[in-house]
């Protein structure tokens, strides 16, 4: 239930920790900060900017004396609800904790504040030559600290791994209001409870994270693009598994059906994929003559699964059109319907055509336009329900058979998005109740008072 306002006391505290400055209450900031990228909306009680961990282990103090919840916020930009103040309370933004603190050069690696744009810190360190793989499709504007709450995945994920593979260190203010430091600036550590990795992808619930320490890579020497187009959503998929299979792990490799292709056509007034039913950017990366074999391969690939066309990038400004078309498809798809379910399932890569062709029969059996899209090269398949507002009791339960189809698949109801407030009815389907009981128990002995971001992830009563 929602959380009662803010005493006129515990307001003035507040305002003596991040200055009044840093304090918003009126009815038009709060709405800035009451929603994410899934629409829900849940008014705050008040949005506080801190500067520092110091003043967010005061403000966690005062959230256990006086029992208000407290929700971390990145940009907002999430797809399941994660930063929305479901109970009130009061949100944390991390506006003002947006420095990149340093990059260490010669032990490649880089610590950043939570509101560090992922996009900026990308291209602070590929000018001096580095590189840092982490590549959500929303980087020019989203959070390390977002992503490190949700462990965001990307387009690169498939050759590089997700954001947990590169966070080397952390240091957290716990519910509790306790800072503390984990892991550590090297690349091997084993002292202790790898408290690094239960922080990340805990969406908020078990700390708020204060600085970042990322590893990070030689930018490589080049990077090759290509797109195939296929006459079928059969050959597009027998292509993934085929590349899957191989020798030449792609630097990403994205699958896009008819449905996002033709949104993405109109929403851009282009034509790019020539009436084509479904298409593939794949990109290689490394030394010249390793990214140009590899992409050779990969053209070889999705010719001999049917390709009716391929388009290489000849330039930069080329590769840049083929990913601004691979970026627009969620915008562009809220041209077709007014309302959107955005689900980030997972499957083994080799049972993509089973996982495409189920959805396939669940929207025709539902009489529903599922559009499909995303990184094919490690599973992830954004599936994306378009809908009217009278055709939801019918989306609902298509998700509802989606999922199914993915546990039976061996797959995952989530890759990137968390869990937050959309997928919680449906995570003890995929964990079971033992395991979710142990969350459970980790989240008491961090958060006894169920302080921190209450109602993500676990369906609550309270």
């Amino acid at each position: 239930m929602p959380q009662k306002p803010f005493s006129p006391t515990v307001l003035k505290e507040l305002q003596s920790i991040v200055g009044s400055a840093n304090l918003f209450t009126g009815p038009e900031e709060l709405v800035v900060y009451s929603y994410d990228a899934t629409r829900a909306a849940f008014l705050p009680g008040a949005v506080a900017r801190p500067s520092s961990a110091k003043e967010i282990s005061r403000l966690l103090m005062l959230a256990n004396r006086e029992r208000f919840p407290v929700v971390p916020r990145g940009a907002g930009t999430g797809l399941s609800g994660g930063s929305v103040p479901i109970r009130g309370g009061l949100v944390l933004s991390f506006e003002r904790m947006n420095r990149i603190v340093e990059i260490d050069e010669q032990n490649r690696m880089a610590v950043a504040e939570p509101g560090v744009i992922t996009g900026d810190l990308q291209k602070e360190v590929e000018s001096r030559g580095l590189f840092y793989p982490p590549d959500p499709a929303s980087r020019q504007f989203c959070t390390l600290g977002g992503n490190v709450a949700e462990c965001a995945g990307g387009l690169r994920a498939v050759k590089y791994g997700v954001t947990r593979d590169y966070v080397l260190g952390l240091e957290v203010v716990l519910p509790t209001g306790e800072i503390i430091a984990t892991g550590s600036r090297t690349l091997k550590s084993v002292a202790g409870y790898d408290l690094t990795r239960l922080m990340i992808g805990s969406e908020g619930t078990l700390g708020v994270v204060t600085k970042i320490i990322v590893r990070l890579l030689p930018l490589p020497e080049s990077v090759r693009t290509l797109a195939a187009f296929f006459p079928n959503v059969a050959g597009a998929a027998s292509a993934v598994a085929a590349i899957s299979a191989g020798r030449v792990v792609p630097r990403a490799l994205e699958f896009i059906d008819s449905g996002a292709i033709r949104a993405v056509e109109n929403y851009l007034k282009l034509d790019l994929a020539g009436g084509a039913a479904a298409m593939l950017l794949a990109e290689a990366d490394g030394s010249e003559q390793a990214a140009a074999r590899d992409i050779e391969s990969l053209e070889g690939l999705c010719r001999a699964a049917g390709a009716v066309s391929v388009k290489r990038a000849a330039t930069k400004e080329d590769q840049e059109r083929l990913w601004k078309f691979r970026r627009a498809i969620s915008p562009a798809l809220y041209t077709i319907r007014p309302r959107k379910i955005n689900e980030d399932i997972v499957v083994p890569p080799a049972r993509i055509p089973d996982i495409l062709a189920e959805t396939q029969s669940i929207a025709k059996r539902h009489d529903l336009l599922i559009v499909s899209f995303g990184h094919a090269g490690d599973g992830n398949i954004h599936t994306n329900i378009l809908f009217d507002d009278p055709e939801r009791p019918r989306a609902e339960e298509a998700v509802r058979e989606i999922f199914g189809a993915v546990l039976r698949l061996q797959g995952s109801i989530s890759g990137e998005h968390g869990i937050g407030l959309s997928k919680a009815p449906y995570l003890p389907l995929e964990t079971g109740e033992p395991a979710l009981a142990a969350m459970r128990r980790i989240k008491q002995a961090l958060d006894p008072n169920n302080i921190l971001n209450p109602g993500k992830i676990f369906l609550d009563k309270a």
